[in-house]
């Protein structure tokens, strides 16, 4: 009796059964020598890895399985907040809040109890914390009229309502948000709170409503003080290369000047060693290059501290690293999906690669932004050190005078802030598919400080990065954007009272025969865009493959900065800060010089100014291309602007030649008398502006939130056509000649799984095509008894890692027919509460009902509810259910499974899945012939074939 009392709670003993597991053993032998293979090479594989490589690396489960290393003594203080937190970590230290072990230990985040807390040994003095069930079923109860205490009759609906009710998504590294689940979860919040009509349920209701407002009002401020912040900075330190201010040191050149183009009090570095009548240009030159150097190194080092490293072993290609310049092309990216490898060799293959690096702060952030909106996890990258060292090094690298900009790391900044605000409020910080609404407003907050142009940020949001826009996000990322740009006009970075970059007015409006011009700037605008993706493929796969680059990523922009400063200096246009430079070419002239170096120049020195600008734009074109892509903080959008500002103003200048050579022709004759002005005509800046808007939406492919940027820059109502009709063609050029933008490119280069939900690929395959053969590792049986060993679920749930599906699930089956799913991230917290896994046996079947212990399954059917109602419907209290919300027996795993997963025929059509996948946010689909299990298809595997129907097509 006593060694009875001992056993793990089940309804039939662990020896009474082992007749009936050893007979189903020795009829699949095969299959348990493979899972026993496979077991044994996982676990061989992950300790050979010298940084914890999968969740099962610092996982406890009982005294027989115990961990090489413990990592209670890593996890973060409660209420702290840094990188290592997460992207779903709350930072309150409520039993209910989200935590992750640090970035060179990645873990699954847990409530309350760690998965690596053991619960062997002292375990009468430990005090578990770890059901996520919690007070909000019993609010809940409350809130209904319910007694929490009662034992309820376990329906089918009952089941459902329980396991949706369960707030129990959490999310490892590089796997999926179910936005299902967080939709339903938030579903069943509301419903909370409107059942309770008092005043306070009024007002806990009200309060819940204005969160969204006051978070995306706090996002928009906070994000308006960084913005300030960096461009305040960054124009003084720019500034310094140059020179420096002899009154006050901390100022910039146009602080120190008040506006003047003369000043004695900026005084060059060559005017402090020498007088100002000595010819010393070179020390000028030394300074410029070494301020060029020191600056870029430094904000390098300043991204570098945010590097991460991921086990391949747990990766599994998911990500990769330096802009694909290492894609890891094995057999089994060549094998037929329906099973042409197994996950043992393709995780032994993964092993044997070296960990995956990637840095956060690197980059302009907007293509990983757009990949974490559509529900991929990448922990840390919305973090707080992420946030502090992206924004010290992008202030490091702007004013080292890279061919960078500052406007795309804006959006990814925006997005650190709403992430970290999120956590203010329970109702953001429990709940991902919530939290990314916030997310969107953020990053369309980002946009609208970086230009000014809050209606842009919005359409920004709505085109480019957000995969779920529902109409009231859009009015709170309106909101969002409003409170971000009138912080940002109080705070009046510039000095002009205004919040855009510049503000330009053409007083001559365009000609009819000028849209030949603009037609031909967005053709060249394409052209270049298009371009400039394949040389930016071109480069990461040939130069960052050199291993020296791939090791030291700080000598690779030590190169650039050098090739920058030793080309840039002697070129007024390439030394300029790109919005400055930016400003001069789209601006109208009101003076004339015959310089042959200005913007403005006579009608004699025309030619002499188009070749100056020529080796400007070849100069700029090339920095440009190997600047993107290093590690240091660079957004693209204003150097792509810049680049086609210059072409623009090229072809702007030989337009106006051509109008003042042959002022008679026919195509000319509605240009004014000529009175000595050459802008009586045609304006050359205005050409600048369309070019460097085809160019940029070449590029990005951004097309009507790009013409309304544009609008907002420049506050030219009367050229809104010349900039959409350039961003028109722009587009359908780029389109023809490069199918990708340069987001699309990151996130195919770096294998994110992202489907594109405005792109369908032309199908003409089912989902029979796709589906894996159907293996015993990959479900579980439970005809003939609904108790499962615990050791046989381990084996199947390390068998789905090995798979790269930490987000996976496994489907439960009774003679052939599908009856639940039991998610892979919640089946391994459940097999982490057991005190005895070894001899644990473990309810699966949700329509099984648990009578306690001793008393054996009753199994689901209207008899057997029947039997159980009695009295009118009241309840039994002698024979309670197992799946009432005062269960705490660890083996009854039935909290824990979806009884109606989605599924569909294996004839479906592949239009239909990807439907599915796209508009449900679907982690994986269940695939049935004639109504019994066929398989499951995973959105990873979904994502890689889609990608080989694009290439083949």
């Amino acid at each position: 009796m006593e060694s009875r009392e001992k056993m793990p709670k089940s309804t039939t003993s662990y020896h009474s059964l082992v007749s009936d597991v050893d007979r189903e053993e020795s009829d699949n032998s095969a299959d348990q020598q493979e899972e026993e293979a496979s077991r044994n090479a996982y676990t061989n594989t992950i300790q050979s890895q010298t940084a914890p490589g999968s969740p099962t690396d610092t996982r406890k489960h009982a005294s027989s399985r115990t961990s090489d290393i413990d990592l209670r003594g890593r996890l973060p203080f409660r209420h702290a907040l840094d990188e290592s937190t997460g992207l779903l970590s709350s930072g309150v230290g409520s039993p209910r809040d989200y935590r992750t072990l640090a970035a060179s230990a990645p873990g699954t985040p847990r409530y309350g109890l760690m998965r690596n807390v053991s619960h062997a040994g002292s375990l009468h003095g430990l005090r578990r914390h770890h059901s996520r069930r919690g007070s909000f079923g019993l609010r809940l109860a409350r809130a209904l009229g319910t007694d929490p205490n009662q034992t309820e009759p376990n329906t089918p609906y009952t089941a459902k309502s329980l396991m949706n009710l369960d707030d129990r998504v959490w999310y490892d590294q590089f796997t999926s948000t179910d936005w299902v689940h967080d939709s339903i979860a938030d579903a069943y919040r509301v419903k909370e709170l409107r059942s309770r009509k008092d005043w306070r349920g009024r007002l806990s209701a009200f309060f819940d409503g204005a969160q969204g407002w006051v978070l995306v009002a706090i996002i928009g401020i906070i994000t308006a003080g960084f913005a300030y912040f960096i461009n305040v900075t960054e124009a003084t330190i720019f500034d310094y290369k140059e020179g420096h201010c002899t009154t006050a040191w901390w100022l910039s050149r146009r602080q120190c000047c008040s506006g003047a183009s003369t000043c004695e009090e900026w005084s060059k570095w060559s005017d402090s060693l020498y007088s100002k009548d000595a010819d010393a240009e070179w020390v000028n030159f030394c300074a410029f290059v070494a301020w060029v150097i020191v600056l870029s190194a430094a904000s390098c080092l300043v991204t570098l501290q945010t590097k991460t490293v991921i086990s391949s072993a747990v990766s599994l290609s998911t990500l990769d690293e330096n802009l694909g310049a290492d894609r890891h092309q094995s057999k089994a990216d060549g094998e037929d999906n329906k099973g042409g490898i197994t996950p043992k060799q393709h995780f032994e293959a993964a092993a044997r690669r070296p960990p995956v690096i990637y840095y956060p702060a690197a980059g302009s952030g907007v293509a990983e932004v757009k990949v974490i909106l559509s529900g991929f996890v990448l922990h840390g990258y919305l973090g707080l050190t992420t946030l502090v060292c992206k924004t010290f090094g992008l202030i490091l690298s702007v004013s080292s005078g890279l061919s960078l900009g500052k406007e795309g790391p804006y959006v990814h900044i925006a997005t650190c802030v709403g992430n970290i605000s999120s956590r203010l409020f329970t109702k953001y910080s429990t709940n991902d598919g919530k939290r990314r609404e916030v997310l969107s407003a953020a990053a369309a907050a980002g946009v609208a400080v970086a230009f000014g142009a809050p209606i842009g940020g919005v359409l920004f949001s709505l085109e480019e990065v957000s995969y779920y826009f529902p109409p009231k996000t859009l009015f709170r990322t309106f909101f969002c954007c409003i409170a971000a740009a009138l912080s940002l006009r109080f705070l009046d970075p510039y000095g002009t009272g205004k919040i855009v970059l510049f503000e330009i007015r053409y007083l001559t409006d365009w000609k009819l025969f000028e849209v030949i011009a603009f037609v031909l700037l967005g053709v060249l605008g394409g052209f270049l865009g298009a371009m400039f993706i394949k040389a930016s493929r071109l480069w990461a796969q040939t130069f960052r493959r050199m291993t020296m680059i791939k090791k030291y990523p700080i000598f690779e922009v030590f190169l650039v900065a050098v090739v920058t400063g030793i080309i840039g200096f002697w070129n007024r246009y390439t030394r300029l800060p790109v919005t400055e430079l930016l400003f001069e070419l789209s601006s109208p002239c009101d003076a004339f010089s015959d310089t042959g170096v200005g913007l403005c120049p006579t009608e004699d020195r025309i030619t002499s100014v188009m070749w100056y600008l020529f080796v400007a734009f070849v100069i700029k074109a090339l920095l440009t291309t190997i600047t993107f892509g290093i590690k240091v903080p660079a957004g693209i959008y204003v150097p792509s602007m810049v680049v086609g500002g210059l072409m623009g103003r090229i072809v702007g200048h030989g337009v106006q030649w051509l109008t003042l050579t042959y002022p008679d022709s026919v195509l000319f004759t509605s240009c004014p008398a000529m009175d000595g002005n050459p802008e009586s005509c045609v304006v050359p800046g205005v050409y600048a502006l369309v070019a460097a808007g085809a160019t940029m939406c070449g590029v990005t492919r951004l097309s009507v939130t790009l013409a309304v940027i544009l609008f907002e820059l420049t506050g030219s109502l009367e050229h809104v056509l010349p900039f959409s009709l350039g961003v028109l063609i722009a587009k359908w050029t780029a389109d023809a000649l490069e199918p990708l933008s340069i987001y699309d490119l990151l996130t195919d280069m770096n294998a994110y799984p992202y489907l594109d939900a405005k792109v369908r690929p032309v199908f003409t395959t089912d989902l029979g095509d796709i589906t894996a053969k159907l293996t015993r590792n990959r479900f579980i049986d439970v005809s003939s008894s609904p108790l499962i060993p615990a050791k046989q679920l381990r084996s199947k749930l390390d068998y789905l890692h090995m798979a790269g599906e930490l987000d996976g699930g496994l489907p439960i089956i009774r003679d052939g027919v599908l009856v639940g799913l039991i998610p892979g991230p919640d089946l391994e917290y459940a097999l982490d509460r057991l005190e005895g896994e070894d001899l644990a046996l473990c309810l699966m079947s949700p329509q099984d009902r648990w009578q306690g212990p001793g008393r054996g399954v009753m199994h689901g059917g209207n008899d057997d509810t029947d039997s159980v109602l009695e009295n009118d419907g009241a309840v039994d209290e002698t024979r309670p259910l197992m799946n009432a919300p005062n269960a705490a027996d660890p083996t009854d795993f039935t909290p824990y499974i979806d009884p109606a997963p989605v599924s569909l025929d294996i004839g479906s059509p592949m239009d239909l899945v990807f439907e599915c996948f796209v508009k449900l946010g679907l982690r994986y689909i269940c695939v049935l012939r004639e109504g019994r299990f066929a398989g499951m298809v995973h959105k990873k595997a979904f994502v890689k074939y889609v990608k080989q129907v694009e290439k083949e097509h």
